[in-house]
């Protein structure tokens, strides 16, 4: 490493250190009897136990806007808290209809908002960060996280001087954002390199979001390899990909309402969730009415009609293809 390199990262080391760990207070949100609420990592804010999946409200043309933001705003009737996002969904339509959902019900204070950006340089970010403060026509997201983490060489471009994380932890201090976590969806390998390397660069993240599904247990395990670790290290788990984009209610392996119990049984903060139809919003409102921790019996039985279809991963190709890697097909993206 050339001294001037050298020099940036420790000076990004440093700036980490001192707010690695966010000192932020939590907001209060009214709570619905008929939903579940945990704590979010050691932030100490309270979220709904499901999220609101973004790509999903950012489905079909035009014509399709009124209905999406109809059911953000029965989404929230119901209790829901977390919304999720991604500056790269649907090219930027699932935030702009989120942003006018939150706005024309005036609704944002009820709301933990996150969104995810993909760039892993400072100046990249900032770009991205901006567009989407945009569109959602907000002046501050709770949560962004780094999205995409699936190449075991990203967490190094990401704290690399001049990296993403330098525009994550200014954007915070600027009060642009008030927490910052990761994603990904491909190797448990690769989320521990990312908070090996942070916790090596002094930095803490808020959260941390993977697949966590029944076929999960069997196959390069998230539940499993991640969820202790960030667990113990006190990082929020956002569980995502609980029907494995649909594969499992296509296989019709187990009742969807027992694959987010499931879900919801494990030790994470929110079970984030497509909800493209009116249908699928109250089968998740359903899953948090009615839920109730699995038993270990209860776990065993789903696990057992899972287990050969988890294998090889051929169901979740989001671990074993390309098939939902965004910025492979778009490294413009990262840029």
């Amino acid at each position: 490493m050339q001294r001037r390199d050298f020099i940036k990262s420790a000076a990004l080391a440093g700036v980490a250190a001192s707010v690695g760990a966010s000192a932020q207070s939590p907001v209060k949100r009214p709570e619905s009897p008929y939903m579940v609420y945990r704590t979010l990592g050691r932030t100490g804010e309270r979220v709904s136990a499901i999220g609101l999946g973004g790509a999903h409200i950012g489905f079909g043309g035009q014509d399709a806007e009124a209905g999406a933001i109809k059911l953000m705003h029965a989404a929230i009737d119901g209790g829901i808290t977390f919304f999720d996002n991604s500056w790269d969904y649907n090219d930027g339509r699932s935030e702009e209809r989120m942003g006018k959902a939150l706005k024309e019900g005036n609704l944002r204070s009820r709301v933990f908002l996150m969104t995810k950006t993909d760039s892993h340089s400072a100046q990249g970010w900032n770009k991205q960060l901006e567009e989407s403060l945009r569109r959602m026509q907000v002046d501050m997201i709770d949560l962004v996280q780094i999205h995409e983490v699936i190449r075991m060489n990203d967490p190094e471009a990401v704290f690399a001087p001049g990296g993403a994380m330098e525009a994550a932890i200014a954007a915070r201090k600027a009060g642009k954002i008030r927490y910052i976590g990761f994603t990904g969806h491909k190797d448990p390998a690769i989320h521990l390199h990312m908070i090996d390397f942070a916790e090596k660069h002094g930095f803490h993240f808020d959260t941390v979001q993977m697949p966590i599904n029944i076929m999960d247990a069997h196959f390069r395990s998230f539940q499993h390899q991640v969820v202790p670790v960030a667990n113990a290290k006190g990082i929020g788990v956002l569980a995502m990909k609980t029907f494995a984009f649909g594969a499992l209610i296509q296989a019709n392996v187990a009742d969807p309402i027992d694959m987010l119990h499931y879900s919801m049984s494990l030790p994470v903060s929110v079970v984030i969730t497509g909800m493209p139809t009116m249908p699928r919003l109250q089968q998740a409102l359903t899953a948090a009415k009615t839920f109730k921790p699995m038993t270990k019996e209860q776990i065993a039985t789903l696990l057992s009609k899972s287990k050969a279809l988890a294998a090889d991963g051929h169901l979740e190709k989001f671990k074993t293809s390309e098939t939902f890697d965004g910025t492979s097909r778009n490294p413009e993206w990262l840029a």
